[in-house]
């Protein structure tokens, strides 16, 4: 028997579900564990009671001390700093890494007025939108998928922005009013993947888990995130970054692109480089951004 730890929002759930039918499939019995946070239970914002890490330190927690075998998180959630006795035992095939905007009226971004209120609690995206120069009234806002969806619907706000992920794993893409270039907005770092983590030494774990496992999709996130940690910067910070898996003039190749949010606007850069040395790229990449801040 598996233990797969699990928050209980409904997208955690969803996200966690998927994972273990894809276990059962492979002919492992698995049940879900339902862990409370301290994210989920504290409604301020996110800066201030230590970023999203706060959503997955109770997991590490239970996995530390053998109440759980695996657990699920959003990559974009999970802190780059690794802990001692555990490690990312696979990284499945990524959903659309893109954001989305659920927005009144069935409207696009474009054709959102001046002063039009749109929430999102990431500084991320409120300086992405905030560069595009469409004169949108920015307000921060946290909860759920379904509380924040309910903004638009009771007039409260004009338009959220959101994971397409989010909402295509909850079965609710229909909502959406339109994909978002990368060109515009930029994802988190790891937006769209799922890490599975295990005990480094649990060898059953690790075996069981290994059918899952997507090399590209780890390629991509790796240089994502190193990205991250080398700028130094939390989950919560104005930090964008995108990397996929393309054909070279000599093969496979990973191409990155990078945004770093600071005062005057937004900074944007991007390089390639070989598969098989994703973090390398990811520094190489910040590193460039930080000396044109």
């Amino acid at each position: 028997m598996i233990r797969l730890g699990t928050r209980r929002s409904a997208l955690a759930t969803a996200q966690a579900t998927h994972m273990a039918d894809a276990l059962r499939a492979l002919g492992h019995e698995v049940e879900l564990v339902l862990i409370v946070t301290h994210g989920d239970t504290n409604r301020a914002p996110l800066e201030q009671i230590g970023g999203t890490g706060v959503f997955v330190s109770a997991l590490r927690d239970a996995l530390l001390a053998h109440e759980i075998d695996i657990a699920v998180h959003s990559l974009k959630d999970l802190p780059t700093a690794s802990v001692d006795g555990l490690t990312l035992g696979a990284i499945p095939v990524r959903e659309d890494p893109r954001d989305v905007l659920v927005a009144r009226d069935g409207l696009s971004l474009g054709e959102l007025q001046t002063g039009a209120v749109v929430g999102t609690g990431s500084p991320r995206r409120q300086a992405q939108l905030d560069a595009l120069g469409l004169g949108l009234e920015l307000t921060a806002i946290r909860g759920n998928v379904d509380s924040r969806i309910a903004m638009v619907h009771d007039g409260k706000l004009d338009a959220v922005v959101l994971a397409r992920a989010g909402l295509s794993r909850l079965g609710r893409l229909a909502e959406v009013t339109e994909t978002l270039d990368p060109i515009q907005l930029l994802p988190a770092p790891g937006q769209g993947a799922l890490g599975i983590e295990c005990r480094a030494d649990d060898a059953a774990v690790l075996q069981a888990l290994a059918p899952l496992e997507d090399p590209a999709t780890r390629a991509a996130v790796t240089a994502e995130r190193q990205l991250l940690a080398t700028l130094e910067a939390g989950c919560t910070a104005p930090v964008g970054a995108l990397a996929e898996v393309v054909e070279g003039e000599e093969g496979p190749e990973l191409w990155l692109r990078g945004a770093l949010g600071q005062e005057g606007g937004v900074r944007r850069l991007s390089a390639n480089g070989p598969v098989d040395d994703p973090a390398s790229l990811g520094r190489a990449l910040a590193n460039e951004l930080l000396e044109q801040t």
